[in-house]
This record gives structure tokens, C-alpha cells and sequence, in this order.
């Protein structure tokens, strides 16, 4: 197991591709922190996965956007599992409408939890890393933020802005031995992409050289390795998981 020993701290965790990841990771021998945001009961069927599978998992519902609550998350984190090496900002929402429709509240929303947080948890764990000179940080994007979608101008905008924001932290805190690295999810078969429909989905996956949309489990294993000792010598990458969408 190329985790084993490690505490990872994954927000967004309770379904869709972060449920992949933290049972993915957890299957590697990590510790898991389940953060969520409100749905209490798939989050702990996550943590219930985990621990039949010989796993260990904790819960903490958090708001990413808040500053001060995420930094008490990874506080907390620490204190129950003694440290903190790996960190997935994999929360985000969508808050979908055209440009000249969407209203102030939507374009905030979105940039406070998929931006924002971001900077918040990497911040927060990142005092942590930086004191114990490793790390692993793993941010999740979207092949929309270097590409653009129709209807997505604030999801857009703040999944670019994680890629800018990875790109700047990692020749920050690379001389303290902290990685941080993107994965880039095309479209991935989840609750998010279910509600297309079929007229899109078949355009959607006219675009996709391998012909499928792919599945969480496909981004959990570019999050591991990122994860893991494998990725020591590669930092503030982007890794597009898109079954060759937006290949050059």
C-alpha cells in the first residue's frame, strides 16, 4: 500500500469523485478525514465503506469557504490523527446560468467554495506541512477552467483560478518538500453529469477521443498517485483526466 501511515484530509468527500478518492486513498492504507457539507448520511456511508474494508475514517462537516472553520478543520485533523500529509480541496458547486442571466449571489457562491476554499484549507494545512517539511496537496479543477462552458462563466472562472493558485503555491512551499499538483476531471459519469440530456451527453461524448465519459474512480487514481512517494518529483502539474478532450 503506497499510503500506508499517512492522514489525508479530503473535503467534498460524501459522494460523486471525493467519495471515490477517500476510498481509493483509504484502500492505499491513509487515514481518511471525511469532510462534507451537509448530507450527513452519504457521508457516513462513506466512512462506513472505509471501515468495513479494514479502513479508518472520521467525519467534519465544514464550510471550505470559511477561513477560520477550515483552519479549525485541519486543526482538528491533526489532533485525532496525530498529523497531516495529504490534503484533496476537492468541494465545489455549481450555481449553472447564462452570463447576462446570472445574478451577483451565483458568481460569489461559487467562487467563495471552489476558489476560496481552496486557499483556505491549502493555507491552513500548509503551516502543518511546511513545519514537518512534507506534503501532499491535491487540487481538484475541471477541464472547463482552461476550456470555457457554455452557461459556466463563474464555475469557469474558479476552477482557473485553482490551476493559477496551484501553479503559484507550489514554487512557494516546494523548497519546504510540499507538492501541489492539479487533476483536472473531464466529464466524469456523477449525480453532476446525470441531468444532461441524452441530445448533450451524445455531443459531449462526440468530443471525447476514447468515446465514454469517465468515472470517479478513473480521477482516483491520478489523486493517488499525486498522493503518494510516486509523485515526489513532479509539483505544480496539471493532470487532465478527460479521456483526451482537450489533448493539443
Amino acid at each position: 500500500m503506497i499510503l500506508g501511515g499517512k492522514v489525508a484530509l479530503i473535503t467534498g468527500a460524501s459522494r460523486g469523485i471525493g467519495r471515490a478518492i477517500a476510498i481509493r486513498l483509504a484502500a492505499e492504507g491513509a487515514k481518511i478525514a471525511l469532510n462534507y457539507a451537509g448530507n450527513t448520511a452519504a457521508a457516513e456511508e462513506v466512512k462506513a465503506a472505509i471501515e468495513q474494508s479494514g479502513g479508518t475514517a472520521m467525519l467534519i462537516q465544514t464550510d471550505v469557504s470559511d477561513a477560520v472553520a477550515a483552519a479549525e478543520m485541519v486543526a482538528r485533523v491533526h489532533e485525532e490523527f496525530g498529523g497531516l500529509d495529504i490534503l484533496v480541496n476537492n468541494a465545489g458547486i455549481t450555481r449553472d446560468t447564462l452570463l447576462l442571466r446570472m445574478k451577483d449571489e451565483d458568481f460569489d457562491t461559487v467562487i467563495n467554495t471552489n476558489l476560496k476554499g481552496v486557499y483556505a484549507c491549502t493555507k491552513a494545512a500548509a503551516k502543518l506541512m511546511t513545519k514537518q517539511r512534507s506534503g501532499r496537496i491535491v487540487n481538484l479543477t475541471s477541464v472547463v477552467g482552461e476550456i470555457g462552458n457554455v452557461g459556466q462563466t463563474n464555475y469557469a472562472a474558479a476552477k482557473a483560478g485553482v490551476i493559477g493558485f496551484t501553479k503559484a503555491a507550489a514554487k512557494e512551499l516546494a523548497p519546504r518538500g510540499v507538492t501541489v499538483n492539479v487533476v483536472a476531471p473531464g466529464f466524469i459519469g456523477t449525480d453532476m453529469t446525470g441531468v444532461l440530456k441524452e441530445q448533450v451527453r451524445e455531443a459531449i461524448l462526440g468530443q471525447i477521443p476514447l468515446g465514454r465519459m469517465g468515472s470517479p474512480e478513473d480521477v482516483a487514481r491520478a489523486v493517488a498517485f499525486f498522493a503518494s512517494e510516486e509523485s515526489s518529483y513532479v509539483t505544480g502539474q496539471v493532470l487532465a483526466v478527460d479521456g483526451g478532450m482537450t489533448m493539443c
